[in-house]
């Protein structure tokens, strides 16, 4: 009622003054202004009013006015959820074998290359042993005279002939010839480089004419059928690995993953770098390289039906997890207590506060609040 004789002594203020002729039409405008201004003011008090008393009645029937939030949502699905032990790998051959000569001597013929294949016993590559061989036909030379003579001195003991001492000495000499013979035959042997297994030559570090020497790496051989990854894993995993845990191994050059399980899991602590060591075998193939990296994935835990959402959807509210779902109903957002089970790259295993078919909301939760209007 106030505001109507306001308005109505403005507006009998204003004709007065046109009827009367007062005042210039400058000061007539200026006085119509601050009669709108005066309506703009009290118009815009009694709306702010009224959007707090309906703010404050709790009328959950949304007559159109009421500001809700954009989110977007998800429905939780229960799904499988695993915990990875991370390490690094490489390649490495069940039989791998690195040759090197016996003896220092000069490379006088490589009876292999790269790839080819190799059967146990096969003779790689031979060695400058021509004194050795000079040493083997002296004394077989020799060995000829003095097993002729025990031969005869054995005819003539057996017939009461000759002294027993000329038949001892005789038969001495001839054994230890022949004892002399078998060494040099022994370490001729050590002028060839032979392969210890059945496999595939993958490296060949000799060439003809070249020095080779005792643990110089001269040739490679590798059992592709049998291969296998190996790593080493920190003493703080022991209690979690064991022989038998699937693993996945991943290759990163090659684009590809295996999943197997580890067939063995050290008992014991290098001393030095607090570190035990793990195996698994891997399926005969020319992908894999010996000393190839790989990316190995111990599996140290496993639930099939696990309810997991993203880390960066569980905030913290009062020292407590909470995540927020969408009511469907009433259209609000519902603020949810959870616990959380294990962690993994960025996902969270739920264990209670949610289950199977919640509405997750996935996007617009930051600034929610508990009850607040939302619109997906």
């Amino acid at each position: 009622m106030k505001n109507i004789i306001k308005v109505t002594a403005g507006s009998l203020f204003i004709s007065a003054m046109i009827a009367c002729g007062g005042g210039s039409g400058i000061e007539i405008k200026k006085a119509k202004l601050e009669e709108l201004k005066a309506k703009q003011s009290e118009i815009a008090a009694e709306i702010k009013a009224l959007e707090t008393e309906i703010a404050t009645s709790g009328d959950s029937t949304n007559s159109g006015n009421e500001k809700r939030k954009m989110v977007a949502i998800a429905p939780l699905e229960a799904s499988t959820f695993e915990k990875y032990i991370d390490v690094q790998g490489r390649v490495d051959g069940d039989e791998n074998v690195v040759l090197s000569a016996k003896v220092p001597a000069s490379v006088i013929k490589i009876h292999v290359r790269a790839g080819d294949p190799v059967k146990k016993g096969q003779t790689l590559a031979t060695l400058d042993g021509e004194i050795v061989k000079t040493q083997i036909k002296d004394l077989e030379t020799n060995y000829k005279l003095v097993a002729e003579v025990f031969n005869k001195q054995k005819s003539l003991w057996e017939k009461g002939v000759g002294s027993e001492i000329q038949f001892l000495q005789a038969k001495t000499n001839k054994e230890s010839l022949e004892q002399k013979l078998a060494t040099l035959k022994e370490n001729l042997d050590m002028y060839v480089i032979s392969s210890p297994i059945t496999g595939t030559v993958d490296e060949v570090n000799l060439k003809e004419g070249q020095m080779a020497a005792p643990g110089m790496p001269a040739i490679r051989v590798v059992n592709f059928a049998k291969l296998k990854v190996k790593a080493d894993l920190a003493e703080t995993y022991a209690p979690e690995v064991k022989s038998g845990n699937a693993v996945v191994i991943q290759f990163p050059d090659l684009n590809k993953e295996y999943r197997t399980n580890l067939h063995y899991s050290g008992r014991s602590i290098d001393q030095l770098n607090r570190t035990f060591k793990i195996e698994a075998d891997l399926p005969s193939s020319p992908e894999y390289i010996p000393n190839m990296i790989a990316v190995v994935k111990v599996i140290s835990y496993r639930n099939t039906n696990a309810l997991v959402v993203p880390m960066s959807l569980v905030q913290e509210s009062d020292g407590a997890k909470i995540v927020y779902v969408a009511d469907k109903a009433s259209k609000k957002a519902v603020k949810r207590t959870v616990t959380l089970g294990k962690v993994y790259n960025g996902k969270a295993e739920i264990t209670s506060g949610l289950k199977a078919g919640d509405l997750i909301i996935t996007a617009g939760y930051n600034d929610l609040n508990d009850q607040e209007s939302i619109e997906f």
